[in-house]
């Protein structure tokens, strides 16, 4: 596959795209010294094709993982099959695997839009606006079949992550998982994993879902030489991945928990019927530390 890049820029950063690649951002950087804002991806992590060695990636029409090889819909029982090598369970829906197609772009402004049919027919569109250093995602799906599905949105940004690298994102609840990575039960937060004031990331492997978010978030990077201020619209929860000594981590927006298909009243997923829409929003806003 020939891979395009987008570009977008503003005063402060530039932002690459790839949308053949799930709409997935490459990399997105500051203008004056090319520091990376999100985990860099050099030639080679474009090269493999896979948006999970990319910056960001999309989530539509679900989020995480999917147990019980699918889920009830109003029409009936919708089967998924596992979409990914490293994962024995349907992840993060199938937006991220379909190439997108350009409906617009500007110098600091683009859409792109996919309209699928898989596992349901759907049209996803995102938006990506630069202005003074912040970037601003907007992911919108809209329903296209005629029986009504279950729809949940989220978006992956893989963030760089040094020795001094400090977090600030309130929740009130973590979900404990088990072996297989799908929640157990809601659980007090663990001390090294509250970050209700700014604090380091634990040394040990995170993979789970808080809730009760109010959408705001600082990721400090005093090694790096900046902070990102971060707000997320239409999520109250978020994952938080970190895996040992790989040098990201991740904070995802999303309007589910994992495996809520499944869970007791399915919180934060929609049920759309045709024509219906849903959407989520994240803004990164980058600011230079004196």
């Amino acid at each position: 596959m020939t891979i395009t890049l987008l570009e977008l820029e503003d005063e402060l950063t530039y932002l690459t795209l790839a949308p053949e690649l799930g709409a997935s951002i490459v990399n997105w950087t500051v203008r004056d010294t090319g520091q990376p804002l999100l985990r860099h991806a050099d030639a080679h992590a474009l090269d493999t094709g896979l948006p999970g060695k990319l910056g960001c990636f999309p989530l539509v029409p679900w989020s995480n993982r999917i147990a019980q090889g699918g889920f009830d819909c109003p029409d009936g029982w919708l089967a998924l099959l596992p979409n990914s090598l490293t994962d024995p369970l349907p992840i993060h829906g199938s937006a991220w695997q379909q190439p997108w197609q350009v409906v617009s772009q500007t110098a600091n402004e683009t859409i792109l839009q996919l309209d699928s049919s898989t596992p349901f027919a759907y049209r996803a569109r995102q938006r990506f606006h630069l202005n003074a250093g912040r970037l601003s995602i907007e992911l919108q799906v809209t329903h296209l079949a005629p029986s009504a599905a279950w729809h949940g949105l989220g978006l992956h940004p893989y963030f760089p992550r040094t020795a001094n690298t400090r977090l600030k994102a309130p929740a009130e609840q973590v979900w404990q998982c088990d072996a297989s990575k799908l929640p157990t039960h809601l659980a007090s937060l663990p001390a090294d994993w509250n970050f209700q004031q700014a604090k380091a990331l634990p040394d040990t492997l995170v993979d789970n879902g808080f809730c009760q978010w109010d959408g705001h978030c600082l990721i400090q990077q005093p090694d790096l030489g900046y902070e990102l201020q971060c707000q997320a619209t239409g999520s109250d929860y978020y994952l938080l991945y970190c895996p040992v000594g790989l040098g990201f981590f991740c904070i995802e927006p999303v309007s589910h928990p994992v495996n809520a298909h499944h869970l007791p009243g399915r919180p934060g997923l929609v049920l759309l019927e045709q024509d219906q829409s849903t959407k989520l929003g994240l803004s990164l806003h980058y600011r230079a530390l004196v």
